[in-house]
């Protein structure tokens, strides 16, 4: 697995706010207005970059030797689950990201203002959810093997 690079998210990021910002104007158009997005959103994306940090600390632990025993495929999974965070995390960046930009046009209405706090909150919680996963991937990386630990190579037979 290769490491998620950050113009990699930055794409996911801006693809999704393109997407979501012609939704959403789409929507305005026809007269209606985006749904307010659930303050749990919020909380969740929040709770679930905390349990991505902790998970990624305890590998972190392990590779510090703080932590004696981690299984491998927990290590592993560690890895997986802070990749999946960042680009959901970039996605989800995008899509509430557009829809604050859309409902910027009009803050004197009550509930569009509403919309845009709501959205704007998802959107600061999904980059948080990004930058852990980044940060927990980083983590989960191993370290370059030292001078006398690389891997013996095939001796060349004499030809």
């Amino acid at each position: 697995m290769s490491a998620t690079r950050w113009p990699s998210l930055a794409l996911a990021a801006l693809g999704a706010g393109v997407l979501g910002w012609v939704v959403w104007r789409a929507v305005l158009g026809q007269g209606g207005s985006p749904p307010e997005v659930p303050w749990s959103v919020t909380a969740v994306l929040v709770l679930i970059a905390g349990i991505v940090l902790w998970l990624g600390l305890a590998v972190r632990a392990y590779q510090r030797g703080d932590k004696p025993d981690l299984d491998p495929i927990r290590a592993a999974r560690t890895a997986a689950l802070a990749k999946a965070a960042s680009f959901a995390g970039s996605l989800l960046t995008g899509w509430y990201g557009a829809q604050v930009l859309v409902l910027l046009a009009d803050l004197a209405n009550e509930p569009l203002r509403r919309g845009a706090l709501s959205a704007g909150a998802a959107t600061l919680a999904a980059v948080v959810l990004a930058v852990v996963g980044m940060i927990v991937e980083r983590f989960c990386r191993l370290p370059p093997p030292e001078d006398g630990e690389s891997p013996e190579e095939p001796e060349a037979s004499p030809a």
